[in-house]
C-alpha cells in the first residue's frame, strides 16, 4: 500500500519508518527545498524514548544531546539574578531520563532512518478521495494516487487546511509569539542558558554544539495578531516592536535576528479538533494536536503518534483512524494540560510532566 506523509520533520519521518516497517510504500513531500536547520532544543520524554529505542536511534540522540550545564536569570541590565546547576527551563532536572536534543539534530537522526522516498521543494495543492484512494496534485504539476495521505506538517497544516477547512476552527491562542534563530556567540555561552524577561516580552540564550554559535529564543506576550506566515519581513518587524524596549543585549540580538538564514517565527498555540480524520487522510502531530512548546511534549507528541498511527494502520487498514484515535486521545489531553498549566505562570510540576510523559502503553 502506497502512503503519502506531507512534513519531513520529526513526525512524518518517524511515521515513515515504522509503515516502511509494517510493509507500506512511502513518500515524503516537504514544502522546503532541504532539510530545515536552526530551530529550538526539543525533549524526547517518556513514551518516546521507547519509540527511539525500537527505531534503534536512541543511543544515537543520547550521544547527540545538548549536554547543558545549567542556567542563569538575568535583569536588564544583564547583571544575574539567579543561577541553576540542575536544572534548565527547555530541560527540565538533569537527573530525569530525558533527552535534550536540538531540533535540527533529531530531524537529520529520524530523516537518515525513515527509509522513505523524498520529494523536497513541493507540496500539495489539491487531493480528492474517494473509497479505494486519494488522488494528489502537487505543486509542481505531478500527480499521484496513494492509498492513505498523512499531514504530518506542523501547526499551520496544509493537509488539514485542505481537508477539513481554515485553521482558525482549531486553533487556540496562548497569548505569546517567539522567535527562533541562529546568533553569532558573542556572550561566550558555554553549554549554558541565559534567560531574561522584562514585562511583556523577554529572550532565552543557548550555547549550540559549535562554541561559535547560540541559538536565540525572541519572544512577546500579545494577543492573535493577523499576519501572513510566509513574510519573513512582517514578522521580523513585529519582533523589533514589541521587543524594543529591551535592554542589556536585547539590540545585539534583534541586529542578529535581521541577518539570520534560519529565522522562525510563530504563536504558542494549540490544536484542537474533533477527529484527526477524514476518509482516508489523516493528521498526526502538530497538525492535529499541537501541545505547543510551552509544553516541552511536542516532539514527543509527534513520534508516539506517529508510532500508533503505523501500529495501527500495519494491523488492519480498515478502522486504523479510528484506533488511532482513541488510543492517543487520552495521552493528548494530558500532554496539552501542560502548557495550560505553564500559562497561568505557576510552570508545569515536574511529576505531572512525567506522569503525561508515560500516559501511554506501546503494545
Amino acid at each position: 500500500m502506497k502512503v503519502l506523509v506531507s512534513g519531513a520533520s520529526v513526525g512524518g519521518p518517524v511515521l515513515a519508518y515504522w509503515l516502511r516497517e509494517r510493509g507500506f510504500e512511502v513518500t515524503l513531500v516537504e514544502r522546503a527545498p532541504a532539510p530545515r536547520l536552526g530551530g529550538q532544543a526539543v525533549d524526547i520524554r517518556g513514551a518516546a524514548l521507547t519509540v527511539a529505542d525500537r527505531m534503534g536511534i536512541l543511543e544515537r540522540a543520547t550521544a547527540l544531546r545538548t549536554t547543558m550545564r545549567g542556567m542563569s536569570m538575568v535583569d536588564g541590565d544583564g547583571q544575574e539574578i539567579m543561577r541553576s546547576t540542575e536544572e534548565t527551563v527547555s530541560g527540565g532536572r538533569f537527573d530525569s531520563p530525558d533527552i535534550e536534543i536540538l531540533r535540527d539534530d533529531l530531524t537529520a537522526l529520524v530523516t537518515a532512518t525513515a527509509g522513505a522516498t523524498y520529494r523536497y521543494g513541493d507540496s500539495i495543492a489539491e487531493l480528492t478521495q474517494d473509497e479505494q484512494g486519494v488522488d494528489v496534485t502537487f505543486e509542481s504539476g505531478g500527480r499521484g494516487r496513494y492509498d492513505f495521505v498523512v499531514g504530518a506538517d506542523g501547526l499551520h497544516s496544509n493537509v488539514r487546511g485542505l481537508v477539513f477547512g481554515d485553521e482558525s476552527r482549531f486553533l487556540r491562542h496562548l497569548g505569546m509569539y517567539v522567535a527562533i534563530f541562529t546568533a553569532p556567540n558573542f556572550l561566550d555561552l558555554d553549554h549554558w542558558q541565559t534567560w531574561h524577561r522584562d514585562g511583556d516580552a523577554g529572550f532565552g540564550l543557548f550555547s549550540d554544539r559549535d562554541p561559535r554559535v547560540m541559538r536565540v529564543n525572541l519572544g512577546f506576550a500579545a494577543g492573535p495578531i493577523d499576519y501572513d506566515h510566509h513574510d519573513v519581513d512582517q514578522q521580523r518587524r513585529l519582533v523589533r516592536e514589541h521587543c524594543a524596549k529591551l535592554r542589556w543585549e536585547a539590540p545585539r540580538l534583534i541586529e542578529a535576528m535581521d541577518k539570520a538564514d534560519d529565522f522562525y517565527f510563530d504563536a504558542m498555540a494549540q490544536v484542537e479538533m474533533e477527529r484527526w480524520s477524514k476518509g482516508r487522510v489523516a493528521l498526526v502531530g502538530d497538525a492535529g494536536y499541537c501541545a505547543s512548546p510551552m509544553s516541552g511534549q511536542g516532539t514527543s507528541l509527534a513520534m508516539v503518534g506517529a508510532y500508533v498511527l503505523a501500529d495501527e494502520l500495519g494491523r488492519e487498514p480498515a478502522g486504523a483512524f479510528d484506533r488511532y484515535e482513541r488510543r492517543l486521545r487520552p495521552f493528548v489531553a494530558l500532554n496539552q494540560a501542560l502548557a495550560l498549566e505553564q500559562q497561568e505562570g505557576q510552570g508545569a510540576a515536574p511529576e505531572n510532566v512525567q506522569r503525561a510523559a508515560n500516559a501511554i502503553t506501546l503494545d
